[in-house]
């Protein structure tokens, strides 16, 4: 029996017994929805590419790439010397639930996981003049799932670039004390209050043209493009603008969160050829976001966006009321390796 095969297998049996587990709970709280991610008909494939070997993309896409090493030969020392060829491709490496209701897991076909209380309620509340507030507000959870999509499916076997990992729920926010208060979240993002001011946050109308034209501006760390600001790393938005713009800066500031605490490392560039290295200030660019639930963008350019990537071209449409509020996105991940 192949790894990959055996990975397959036991992701199966954990799926499996999370229904079973989660059964008797389903009809505890809200309606959770939701469907499995067919990893033929619900992935954007050509999301894959570019494809590059040095500076040079042997299979070129319509999609923005980032800066490869320019040199097609590599060398590491891990733990013996070895000399390689440097490539570079998008991986689908993760999965994430966004969702507004605690124990939902929307990419596990709509199930709740329910332990028996609820924690950390979340909402999608539209404008009031209650206490001040004068703008649409959510509060979004979170679950992260490994999800070595390349690996399982044994695209290239043996190939040393792919992650060899089962199926995992990796995280889950409910029970994270930093994700549901903004004052606790201040422990892991200090710098938050440097960039609370409205210069700060007018130059994150670049940072939204450069992410749906090409690629996010690195540089402004504290912006999510047009989903506005990176800051707090939780999932609480103080304006949201809809389902779909509200839920990818959920993620995209999930994604940071998992790099501040060391959770998710860099895996692009020179820096990514040998091994994965420390990323505590995540780089936007690694990371491109492709809807899979309620409803899978499996084509066109926009396809796969980058964070901070105007919503209006691939996701229009794609929430509704009722079955279609509890989001799902698979996390493309860019990485440049050592190939022997």
């Amino acid at each position: 029996m192949t790894r990959g095969l055996r990975s397959l297998l036991g992701a199966v049996s954990l799926l499996l017994t999370l229904v079973l587990f989660a059964a008797p709970a389903q009809a505890a709280g809200p309606t959770c929805n939701g469907k499995f991610v067919n990893p033929i008909t619900d992935v954007c494939w050509s999301c894959l590419f570019p494809l590059s070997v040095g500076g040079l993309k042997i299979w070129p896409s319509g999609r923005p790439d980032t800066s490869n090493p320019a040199s097609p030969v590599c060398a590491c020392a891990d733990p013996l010397p070895r000399i390689g060829i440097a490539v570079g491709f998008w991986e689908p490496a993760r999965l994430a639930d966004v969702t507004m209701k605690p124990w939902c897991f929307p990419n596990l076909g709509g199930i709740r996981i329910a332990p028996g209380f609820d924690i950390g309620q979340g909402y999608l509340a539209g404008p009031s003049m209650v206490g001040g507030r004068s703008q649409s507000t959510a509060k979004w959870h979170v679950h992260w799932y490994v999800y070595p999509l390349l690996y399982w499916m044994e695209i290239l076997t043996d190939f040393v670039c792919f992650e060899q990992a089962s199926f995992d729920i990796a995280y889950m926010t409910e029970i994270d004390p930093l994700w549901q208060d903004d004052a606790l979240t201040t422990l892991i993002n200090p710098e938050a209050i440097i960039f609370a001011n409205p210069i700060a946050q007018a130059a994150c109308a670049g940072d939204c043209i450069a992410g749906t034209v090409n690629l996010p501006l690195d540089p402004l760390f504290w912006c999510a493009g047009c989903q506005g600001s990176m800051y707090p790393l939780n999932g609480n938005v103080p304006a949201s603008i809809g389902h779909v713009q509200s839920s990818r800066l959920a993620v995209s500031r999930f994604a940071y969160k998992m790099h501040r605490e060391a959770l998710a490392w860099g895996t692009m560039g020179s820096k990514g050829l040998c091994k994965k290295y420390l990323m505590p200030i995540m780089r936007k660019q690694q990371y491109r976001f492709q809807m899979v639930n309620p409803i899978p963008t499996v084509s066109g350019r926009f396809a796969c966006s980058a964070i901070g990537a105007s919503t209006m071209p691939p996701d229009a449409g794609r929430a509704y009321p009722a079955g279609g509020e509890d989001m799902g996105y698979l996390v493309w991940r860019k990485r440049n390796c050592c190939v022997l």
